[in-house]
């Protein structure tokens, strides 16, 4: 049509350069532009043609560029490339630049001459110099693409070359970051799509420059350049590859570049198969599928080496090994392809091509890389960077089992990868998650495959490479923030590299900063365990002579010996046995090398140690200094032990002597420094305070022990040392808390010291048993007096001064430590119970009362004789007034605590005040109630606990008269509580203390028997501790415990009336018997790492240090189950409780059941109602017969309501029981066979499994015929059901009664023999492949019928743990036996031989076999997870038939079923896979096909064949015509009137919505993978297809079939009007 418009243009003027000038005037539309490019080009035409002409046209091309074109473009420069222009929308805009560039071609090529070409280029260049921010760049690519032919590559080869460069730069730089990097990307794509494939068209020196620009050094190689650089690579292939056949005429064609032998080149490709856009990806898949087509093409040898070194080559080809390496390639191509579709399924087949490749690469003969790892290193960075983590684990899995089948050669790369994209990938915790079917507590897969890979790899490193490896993987682990469970496998992983001099002091310097990376995690147990891992490698990788034991200790002081280096633990062992191995060979530390020691001995080390840290500088001689930090006493505490133990591991028989010798060696500086505190009163401060910090350390770190503290020799001897120096000591302190030498802000952590150290004390002279004549006597005492006289002089009412308040403080905390000391020690009371004169003055204390703040003139002037530097003050020394304050109003509260206490008994019940009360805060106690309440609003959270013991006393009191009171402390406290749920280190003390007051279990008792606000209020504050509890783990609990403990200690101590209290809260219990949540896949995790770490048990010493807290899930209904467990049947109160429990147990039942009709298996109402009936299977014994009259019928009910299979197990299990127990109900259970088959449905099953437990029901009937006859003809009628299900739940009830009948001889019952023989005879003699039999043999091998006994297995284990698993619950739902036994806050009951099974259950693995709720989904019949719809077929019992034609026999027994058969043929030959086979067996019969050809008959015999076809081939002809026989075969048909329809994409395929088909069709299907053969397409009637609306280009070969089956099936329907409305 162009065409056509020009010559028309042309006819009507003969003048072009007038017609020229008309089209330039006028808008500059697109339409009028590209009207002017139609003409010039056909002007061009002609010119060419006519082999030149006159010199006008010439003339009038450069007027219409110089004059039009070139203005208009100029206009068109307004904005930059990709920015919007509010003037002309996009679109139009690059519509006029590419014609107007057209123009200027036709233009520059009219002018015959080089001078106009050359004029617009420099112009142009000038433009695209100054960048894509500049305007006009997008019209001088234009301007450039359409010139450049013109060009004459020898003269203006230069011109062309700066245009190539500058070209480059611009593509390349399309990288751009934020707002800018859509403009500049847009750009670079319009430099490598337009102008740079025109440039390179001109050869030579622009494609030398193009060339040149595009493996330049030094370009940025982030992920922005990658793409850019792919993007004009894969738009140059075609010139920058060799062509074909090229070489062969030389002096043809210049030489251009072969970017096959460029290593700059094939690291862009690389580093493109890993870029996050598929686009780049997909280009440099391109680019490598082309290099290896013109490789194979050329045939000629090539090869391209690494950046540097003489590694294996980057790429390389060889003609005498063209096909290994086209193999290779094309599954390497396969592979990376595959890999874009990002679903496992699809992915996981092609694999195995993965290890293929690895056998290519690596020649075993000569151990040396034939390709560069780098490939492969490729494709796994591909999987690891994929947004499917199962993929991503996959990839993972796939690279640590490298080593295990292959020994590969070292490689560069490959330990770079390790190091990089590796550990990055392995810093996903869901990777380590539990394969299904492991049992909880076992290894990670991944985990035990990253250390079996770490071992193999170090193992096979040169031995130069790798101390450096080592330390690049440690120094990874600290480049990023990891969680507990990667830091902990890869700590684990590295503690089980075996002993390698690896690591100097660089190294033990990386591994401290791991240690400080896992201390971010909240998981203490994971931490520790870290930790200990992280220790053990250091000890097997580090180089002692390049570490000084000074380097080793500060290590050390890295790890939190509460968490993991315990003293006594199978880690402080092995560190002990590592220094006594190791001791002479360390290199020797600075403070050795000071005094001239020349070989390092441990022992001469801690030596010194000890006598630095005693020795006091000059500079510490000043009394105002801060006092020291605690980490140099840590240290020397841990080495000095260490060094102990070591020394005691060298003698075989270590005594007490030797140990008192070694520690007298080590501390005899400390100790008479100690001994000298009582006299020498010029003792420097710092040294006194450092003295007493060891001390105390010395003891806390001995005391962390994994055996028994009492038989530890090392802590007698020092213990026995330190009691020794306990007068000094004591007077010592005694002297600075009592005269006024702590008058500082800093003297206060002093007497937190102080007061530390003397609590120490005390608790040694307790241990070794008290004597009121000892020192510590004497100084308690007086320490008490001067406290008190302390505290009434001050408050004489002078004008307080800093030091006479900081002494108000260390009085009242003094104060608070001797009570705290007497509160915890009854051997310390010092007065008898009558008040003395610190219980009068405590009873007298004006609480809360806030100390004065000194005048600022005095503190600057304690500031400015303050000689010590600030930088030595520590945090807590620098505290504010206001901190101060709390404390002393904190240590108030201590001493009322303990006032409270020993007074109880004269607190007074009634509101009525005591006239002259002689211990006010006692005898007052709604005044200290309220006092109370004004403390909570002034002290921080982690100082309230003394109030809410203090409380704990008073509110028992108070409840009655003062109730409001009570009500505002609760709220109040569990406001407190609830701003705590995140801070850890107080929030589980505070919360302990908070239930022990508003729980205790007079005030519940108080609170129900009033029926006031308290009760509702106690309530409200239980559910919302129980809705705590579902985000933070831990909080139920707390609760729970200790409700329990003080019931079941009530219990104890009242014979009736026990329960009272538990009674009016069973709510508790309740809800306590069916906690849980459903965990989050992440907290799950966790759950399962911490059992792992759990059951290494002491082989883990975090196990050993780490405290067992008891915070799971489960423990909270273990903790009210064992409760339950101790309860008396025969204890009114008791059974009184348990009856509500069970009443209220059902009723949460039904409600479950109501608020969800159909729910699914391992969902929250699922577990709840499993947990229901577990807490109703235990209640059972100690239920009568007159309470369960009131609920039989609930239970039965139970039983016809939809369950899932481990529900249904349980309510059958206590049906049992219960007619066993009590066989007075059976009419009742007789009555639930008659509500008919339509009402019971599946649910009949339910009470047929009971039926075949009747040998249990009947142990205690004398008479049991009745009850056999009575079972015998309930069960036969459900055998005749039409439901599948039922049939065989009651054949294996009728087998066992049957069994039972004849055991017992019974005579009446001969005439239902021939019945009864001969079904059971006909069930066990099925023949066949179909599922019938294989079910009849399942379910007769179910546990639950054939091994199952409910009286024997009535144990906790069955009910927790072994029946949850045979039923298919999730693991989160069974309770271990071990974990009743190890939660001891509530004891064992009388009966604890009934919590194991005592029968071969536990052993039983789970069946195929399990009960389903009904009508979930329609389901297959031959699925044997469930079993819940009709199966509406007729199992053929009599398979004796004659021998007739195939298809003769079976369109007479579908006659015979009322069965009709269509005229449809489905051709199946080409299909090979026996599922998909199966599947369209299936369909078929379903939908009535004549005939299912096949490719051979022995498919049907395949076992995924039968599986899918579910017996569908015993009612469908199956006629075998192998592939290559097709062609006749549809031939045949064809003659015999049928249509052949393919079911293709073709360019001629019908819509298969349109396509009617005839009754005489033939389907013919495709292969799954080629689809049907080119041959086969041509003997075919029509093509149809599915009309699609995604991406996936085709659908599974048995869906697409079945499809079009049932299209021809419903259009047959309608045909003959047999739609059924």
């Amino acid at each position: 049509m162009e065409g056509v418009l020009a010559e028309a243009l042309l006819s009507q003027s003969r003048d072009p350069r007038a017609l020229l000038g008309a089209l330039c005037r006028g808008e500059a539309s697109a339409e009028r532009v590209e009207t002017l490019r139609f003409l010039l080009q056909r002007l061009e035409d002609k010119e060419a043609r006519s082999g030149g002409g006159g010199g006008a046209l010439p003339e009038a091309a450069r007027e219409v560029a110089a004059e039009y074109l070139v203005p208009l473009l100029r206009n068109l420069r307004g904005r930059p490339a990709g920015s919007p222009d509010p003037g002309l929308p996009p679109r139009h805009r690059r519509r006029v630049l590419r014609a107007a560039g057209a123009a200027l071609r036709s233009c520059a090529r009219l002018a015959r001459g080089p001078q106009l070409a050359t004029a617009l280029a420099e112009e142009a260049l000038r433009d695209l110099l100054a960048g894509w921010r500049a305007p006009g760049t997008e019209a001088a690519v234009e301007v450039l693409a359409a010139v450049g032919p013109c060009l004459r590559p020898r003269d203006d080869g230069p011109l062309l070359e700066r245009v190539a460069g500058a070209a480059v730069s611009l593509a390349l730089g399309g990288g751009g970051d934020g707002d800018e990097a859509g403009p500049a990307e847009d750009t670079a794509a319009l430099v490598a799509g337009r102008l740079l494939p025109v440039l390179v068209q001109c050869g030579g020196a622009a494609l030398r420059a193009v060339w040149g620009g595009l493996v330049a050094p030094g370009t940025s190689p982030g992920p922005g350049h990658v793409e850019a650089k792919l993007l004009v690579l894969s738009a140059l292939a075609e010139k920058l590859l060799p062509e074909p056949g090229g070489d062969r005429a030389p002096g043809t064609r210049e030489p251009g570049p072969d970017a096959r032998r460029c290593w700059r080149f094939w690291r862009t490709v690389q580093a493109g198969l890993g870029h996050a856009d598929a686009l780049t990806r997909k280009r440099a898949r391109y680019l490598l599928q082309r290099a290896v087509e013109v490789s194979a093409e050329l045939g000629a040898n090539c090869t391209c080496g690494p950046q540097e070194g003489n590694g294996p080559s980057l790429f390389w080809w060889s003609e005498k090994k063209k096909d290994e390496l086209l193999k290779f390639w094309e599954n390497y191509i396969l592979i990376m392809e595959t890999l874009e579709g990002n679903q496992i399924h699809v992915i996981k087949p092609v694999l195995p091509k993965l290890n293929n490749l690895f056998e290519y690469a690596v020649s075993e003969e000569n151990a040396y890389w034939l390709f560069h790892p780098s490939w492969h290193m490729c494709i796994y960075k591909r999987m690891f960077d994929s947004e499917n983590k199962i993929l991503t684990k996959e990839g993972v899995i796939h690279f640590l089992e490298l080593y295990e089948t292959k020994i590969l050669p070292f490689s560069p790369e490959f330990s770079e990868f390790v190091i990089g994209p590796l550990m990055d990938a392995l810093s996903e915790s869901s990777l380590y998650s539990r394969s299904s079917g492991q049992p909880i507590g076992s290894c990670s897969p991944l985990g035990l495959k990253l250390q079996k890979f770490l071992v193999a790899y170090i193992s096979l490193l040169p031995e130069e490479k790798k101390s450096s490896f080592l330390l690049k993987f440690i120094r990874k682990m600290t480049s990023r923030h990891w969680c507990a469970v990667p830091i902990l496998f890869l700590s684990k992983a590295l503690a089980n590299v075996p002993r390698y001099k690896a690591l100097g002091i660089d190294g033990l310097l990386a591994l401290r900063d791991v240690i400080h990376c896992t201390m971010i995690t909240h998981q203490i147990l994971l931490r520790g365990a870290a930790q200990c891992y992280l220790l053990q490698t250091a000890m097997n990788l580090l180089d002692v002579e390049k570490v000084s034991l000074s380097d080793v200790s500060t290590f050390l002081m890295s790890l939190r010996q509460e968490e993991s280096l315990g003293r006594g633990t199978s880690l402080w062992t092995e560190l002990c046995d590592w220094l006594h191995v190791n001791e002479s060979y360390f290199k020797p530390s600075p403070l050795c090398s000071s005094i001239g020691l020349q070989k390092t001995s441990l022992n001469a080390y801690v030596k010194n140690l000890v006598q630095e840290y005693v020795k006091s500088s000059a500079w510490e001689m000043g009394e105002n200094c801060f006092m020291p930090d605690w980490f140099e006493a840590k240290l020397v505490s841990l080495m000095v032990l260490l060094a102990v133990d070591v020394e005691g591991m060298k003698t075989q028989y270590s005594g007490k002597q030797r140990t008192e010798n070694v520690l007298r060696i080590f501390l005899d500086p400390l100790l008479d420094v100690l001994m000298k505190f009582g006299t020498n009163a010029y003792m420097p401060l710092l040294k006194t305070d450092r003295c007493l910090q060891l001390l105390l350390k010395l003891l806390h770190t001995c005391r962390l022990k994994g055996s028994c503290a009492q038989e530890d020799e090392v802590f007698t001897v020092l213990q026995n040392f330190v009691m020794s120096t306990t007068e000094s000591i004591s007077e010592f302190i005694l002297r600075r808390l009592t005269t006024n030498e702590l008058n500082r802000v800093s003297d206060l952590d002093r007497c937190h010291l102080y007061l530390m150290v003397l609590t120490e004390l005390i608790n040694l002279h307790l241990k070794v048993g008290w004597k009121r004549g000892n020192p510590i006597w004497r100084v308690i005492s007086l320490l008490k007096n001067a406290s008190i006289q302390h505290l009434q002089e001050i408050d004489s009412g002078q004008e307080p001064t800093l030091g006479s308040q900081i002494q108000r403080v260390v009085s009242m905390a003094a104060l608070a430590m001797v009570c705290e000391a007497i509160d915890q020690k009854p051997e310390l009371q010092l007065d008898s119970l009558h008040a003395g004169p610190m219980e009068s003055f405590l009873s007298s204390l004006q609480l809360n009362q806030t100390l004065q703040k000194p005048h600022a003139e005095e503190q600057s002037s304690y500031a400015h004789r303050s000689e010590c530097s600030s930088v030595l003050e520590e945090s807590s020394s620098s505290q504010g007034w206001g901190k101060i304050v709390a404390q002393y109003i904190h240590d108030q509260w201590v001493c009322l605590s303990f006032l409270l206490k020993k007074y109880h008994t004269l607190i007074p019940t009634t509101g009525s005040e005591i006239l002259e009360p002689f211990l006010p805060a006692v005898q007052m106690p709604a005044r200290t109630l309220q006092s109370a309440l004004e403390a909570l609003t002034v002290l921080s959270s982690d100082q309230v606990l003394p109030v809410f013991h203090c409380m704990k006393v008073l509110v028992p009191k108070l409840l009655t008269s003062s109730e409001s009171l009570c009500i505002e402390s609760f709220d109040m406290a569990w406001k407190i509580i609830s701003s705590l749920s995140n801070t850890q280190l107080i929030f589980w003390p505070n919360l302990k203390a908070f239930v022990q007051f508003v729980f205790d279990n007079k005030v519940l008792s108080i609170a129900a028997k009033i029926k006031g606000q308290a009760y509702f209020k106690i309530k409200e504050i239980m559910y919302k501790i129980i809705e705590m509890s579902a985000v933070k783990t831990g909080v139920f609990n707390t609760l729970i415990s200790y409700c329990c403990q003080s019931w079941i200690l009530s219990t104890s101590n009242v014979s009736q009336g026990s329960l009272s209290s538990a009674k009016n809260y069973s709510e508790l219990i309740l809800e306590a018997c069916t906690f849980g949540t459903v965990f989050r896949r992440d907290q799950r995790l966790i759950q399962d790492v911490q059992t792992f770490i759990e059951n290494l048990g002491h082989d883990c010493a975090a196990n050993t240090v780490t405290e067992n807290t008891k915070r799971e899930d489960h423990y909270v209904r273990i903790c009210a189950i064992k409760f339950l467990c101790l309860l008396d049947g025969s204890n009114m109160s008791h059974k009184l409780f348990m009856e509500d429990l069970a009443i209220k147990l059902l009723d949460k039942d039904e409600l479950v059941s109501k608020s969800k009709r159909r729910y699914y298996v391992n969902s929250l109402q699922h577990r709840v109602k499993n947990r229901i009936w577990q807490a109703l299977l235990v209640l059972f014994p100690r239920l009568d017969q007159n309470f369960l009259n009131g609920i039989i019928d609930r239970i039965f009910q139970a039983g016809f309501i939809n369950n899932q299979a481990s529900i249904k197990y349980f309510i059958e299990w206590i049906i049992i029981l219960i007619l066993h127990k009590f066989p007075q109900f059976l009419p009742k259970f007789w009555d639930c066979f008659s509500y008919g088959e339509e009402n019971l449905k599946t649910s009949i099953c339910t009470f047929l499994a009971v039926l075949s437990h009747l040998d249990i029901i009947t142990q205690n009937i004398p008479e049991k015929k009745l009850t056999l006859k009575q079972a015998l003809v309930v069960v036969l009628q459900w055998c005749f059901s039409h439901n599948f299900s039922v049939r065989l739940y009651a054949l294996v009830a009728l087998k066992k009664l049957w069994t039972m009948c004849k055991e017992l001889h019974v005579e009446e019952f001969d005439a239902l023999t021939p019945v009864i023989e001969s079904s059971l005879h006909q069930v066990e003699s099925m023949h066949g492949a179909g599922n019938a039999k294989k079910n009849w043999q399942h379910i007769q091998e179910h546990f639950f019928f054939a091994t199952f006994h409910p009286l024997k297995d009535y144990c906790l284990e069955t009910i927790f743990y072994i029946l949850p698993r045979l039923s298919g619950l999730i693991e989160d739902e069974w309770i271990t036996i071990d974990k009743f036994i190890r939660f001891t806050d509530v004891p064992l009951d009388a009966g604890f031989q009934w919590y194991l099974s005592q029968t071969q259950l536990s052993k039983l693995k789970p069946g195929d076999w399990s009960q389903q709720d009904i009508g979930a989904n329609l389901v297959e019949a031959d699925n044997r997870a469930e079993w819940t719809d009709v199966q509406k077929k007729i199992i053929p019992w009599n398979s004796r038939v004659p021998e007739l034609d195939l298809e003769l026999l079976f369109q007479d027994r579908a006659a015979r079923l009322g069965k009709s058969i269509s005229r449809l043929i489905v051709v199946a030959s080409l299909i090979d896979k026996p599922t998909n086979l199966g599947g369209l067996c299936r369909t078929c019969e379903v939908f009535g096909a004549s005939v299912l050809v096949v490719g051979s008959l022995q498919c049907i015999s395949d076992k995924q064949f039968q599986y899918l076809s579910v017996s569908a081939e015993q009612w469908l002809p199956l006629v075998e015509v192998k592939p290559p026989q097709l062609t006749a075969y549809l031939q045949q048909k064809k003659t015999e009137g049928y249509t052949i329809i393919g079911v293709e994409q073709t360019a001629r395929s019908l819509d298969l919505t349109q396509y009617c088909f005839p009754e005489k069709s033939l389907l013919l299907l495709g292969n799954e993978r080629e689809g049907i053969p080119a041959n086969l397409i041509q003997q075919l009637d029509v093509c149809v297809e599915i009309p699609q609306q995604g991406i996936i280009r085709s659908l599974n070969v048995h869906v697409s079939g079945a499809l079009l089956i049932w299209e021809y099936t419903r259009q047959q329907l309608l045909s003959h009007g047999d739609t059924k409305p």
